[in-house]
């Protein structure tokens, strides 16, 4: 009888043990499984304008009825990455700048009245005045630049892995940051990035995908998938056409515009 309680007991302690075992907690919270499947955002294209071929599409911004644009140097050759001004409706580039040497352009955003872009490997941000592109500040950070939007607050980054750093603007110094994850785990490659009614819309490189992020927790709530926008333009399809890059919100006329590295076409969508 003796020896009957002390194996019930055991069976007993190791069915409580299996029960306590939590999901495997992450940086942000509760493990994967507690997560919900993100929901399909859908959109409805509204117009297609003539966008500049030889961008290198990194960085998108709309403000004040004109589109910012930061592009990327992949031939790596001096004073190919720029910045600038276009008319989306034409793509006439109203004014422009370039990146001295060999420096790969990256993700733009507009805050105030400076705007900034940072550089991949370089590591460099730069502050240009946004009425005449005059360079003003620049900063260093300690990973690879990638996307770059605010929120009115911090400045938003992403370096290509699962990690979204909240930055002080007039320091550059991080302030915190998130890991995005859905229900199947970390999400890498966060690239071009855009913050919309208080969500990060990021797109993942290397598709077509853009994901909804919850900015307190790095959880995705929504994911776009704007692969039917190459409907019926097959160049986009075919090279020198490159990866889906290119995020920018109008909030006054709730539309977003879309694009990608070198394409001929810049997308102006309503999100369902």
């Amino acid at each position: 009888m003796k020896n009957f309680a002390v194996v019930l007991f055991f069976v007993l302690w190791m069915v409580a043990c299996n029960n306590d075992t939590p999901d495997k907690p992450t940086e942000n919270g509760p493990g994967v499984a507690t997560l919900p499947a993100p929901v399909q955002i859908n959109y409805t294209l509204l117009n297609a304008y003539p966008h500049d071929t030889a961008s290198y599409t990194q960085g998108l911004q709309y403000v004040n009825g004109v589109l910012y644009e930061g592009t990327g140097n992949p031939e790596k050759k001096d004073n190919i990455s720029k910045l600038k001004k276009v008319d989306y409706k034409t793509g006439k580039v109203l004014k422009e700048t370039f990146l001295k040497g060999k420096l790969f352009g990256e993700g733009i955003t507009v805050m105030g009245d400076k705007i900034y872009q940072i550089t991949w490997e370089d590591r460099k941000c730069f502050v240009y005045n946004l009425s005449d592109f005059k360079l003003v500040k620049e900063f260093t950070y300690n990973t690879d630049g990638w996307g770059l939007t605010n929120d009115g607050k911090n400045l938003i980054m992403s370096d290509g892995s699962d990690k979204i750093y909240f930055r002080d603007p007039n320091t550059f110094r991080e302030i915190t940051h998130i890991s995005v994850m859905d229900n199947t785990g970390l999400r890498n490659n966060i690239n071009e990035l855009e913050y919309i009614n208080g969500f990060i819309y990021a797109n993942v490189y290397t598709t077509d995908d853009v994901l909804k992020i919850n900015p307190s927790n790095g959880h995705v709530v929504g994911k776009i998938n704007f692969t039917g926008l190459k409907n019926g333009y097959p160049e986009l399809t075919l090279p020198p056409s490159d990866y889906f890059n290119g995020i920018a919100w109008d909030s006054a006329g709730n539309r977003l515009f879309v694009t990608g590295k070198y394409w001929s076409k810049l997308f102006e969508v309503r999100l369902n």
